[in-house]
């Protein structure tokens, strides 16, 4: 039976399948939001965010063309501190996006915020993302202020458009 740390979370498609990232993750994660986005985390940053108050998780698919049959679909990176789930990072592979992975992976977010008592989610996004806006609205995140300026672009910056959740109270 796997550990707390290495428990899998099987999705409704039973080839695909939610785990908890480690150690040996990290650079094939760091390569798909390379892929997938214009200013990717370093390999320190996702090794930073496996312990403590962070809270991760591997979408995954059962694949046979990788050497452990196991694809990474996309992945999110969130953080539980004082009763507040913060986002910090959500990515989906470019050839699974469109697909319904993101708000797999949010779904899935949100789960674990529940079950960790959040009373509420926070996320920044990027301005140009309208897509993802539209995402996080579906789940009934609203915005709630702007930072200006706080993305990096290939032509200097832009803003972030700072959303939140609020969830029940147990």
């Amino acid at each position: 039976m796997p550990s707390t740390s290495q428990a899998l979370h099987q999705t409704s498609d039973n080839h695909f399948f939610f785990r908890t990232p480690q150690e040996h993750d990290v650079m094939q994660m760091a390569a798909l939001e390379a892929q997938a986005t214009s200013h990717p985390w370093t390999e320190a940053l996702y090794l930073s965010s496996l312990q403590g108050r962070y809270f991760n998780q591997l979408l995954c698919q059962k694949a046979d063309d990788s050497t452990d049959g196991i694809e990474i679909v996309g992945f999110f990176i969130g953080e539980f501190v004082a009763g507040q789930a913060s986002l910090f990072n959500i990515v989906v592979a470019p050839a699974f996006q469109g697909q319904g992975f993101g708000a797999k992976l949010l779904q899935r977010f949100i789960e674990m915020a529940e079950e960790k008592a959040a009373f509420e989610c926070w996320l920044e996004v990027r301005a140009s993302n309208v897509g993802a806006q539209h995402l996080y609205e579906k789940f009934g995140f609203m915005q709630t202020g702007i930072r200006p300026r706080y993305y990096p672009t290939a032509t200097g910056h832009e803003d972030a458009i700072l959303m939140a959740l609020p969830l029940k109270m147990s």
